[in-house]
């Protein structure tokens, strides 16, 4: 009885040759397709949600309570104009200006300026004051009315007495306040509150 043996391993020459065979050798099974994967479900459509409407909060209602605060009013405080002419330094003679508040010292010039309008009152009473000035005349009389005429207002009158209120100051800014020395209310034989007298420089 002939004892078996097991596989014979091949020698180097057999195991190369066995080598190439296999590398040009067709399988007679190929290899199966792959199954096809299917495909993947498609993801569900993201939910739509409606866009977030900024609600403001709940603005309790606005009441009024108490009396409503009346507006304040800005009054001039400045004086009276007859009182601000009589707080004015006194810039002529004393003896002179007592005359003169009297109606006692002589009128050299007047001029009227009653019922114009300020556009036209200004030019007229710089050119009168300058031209008396230049002629070497002391006291001069500037007439504006007391403002008490019931007239309807215009463009260039603002309010009844408004040339009677702005004449003073045209008298103390330039170019007329470098040639006139003073001023007065009138004497009521020459106007009383409704004119002024003048009072200028000496002209050198």
């Amino acid at each position: 009885m002939s004892r078996s043996r097991g596989p014979r391993r091949l020698n180097a020459e057999e195991a190369e040759l066995w080598q190439k065979v296999v590398e040009h050798t067709v399988p007679m099974h190929p290899t199966r397709k792959a199954a096809q994967v299917p495909p993947p479900a498609p993801s569900p459509a993201p939910r739509q949600t409606a866009p977030e409407t900024f609600v403001p909060e709940a603005i309790a209602p606005f009441a009024i309570t108490g009396r409503p605060v009346a507006e304040r009013v800005t009054v001039n405080a400045s004086p009276p104009l007859s009182k601000a002419l009589a707080q004015q330094p006194l810039a002529m003679d004393s003896k002179a200006f007592t005359r003169m508040r009297r109606g006692k010292l002589p009128v050299e010039g007047r001029i009227d300026l009653h019922g114009m309008t300020l556009d036209q009152a200004h030019p007229t009473l710089t050119g009168f004051i300058l031209g008396a000035h230049a002629m070497g005349r002391r006291l001069v009389l500037v007439i504006t009315g007391k403002g008490q005429t019931k007239r309807p207002r215009d463009a260039g009158m603002h309010s009844h007495g408004v040339l009677k209120r702005q004449v003073p100051q045209w008298l103390r800014m330039a170019p007329l306040g470098s040639v006139v020395l003073q001023i007065s209310e009138a004497h009521q034989s020459h106007g009383g509150s409704g004119a002024y007298y003048v009072y200028l420089r000496r002209n050198r």
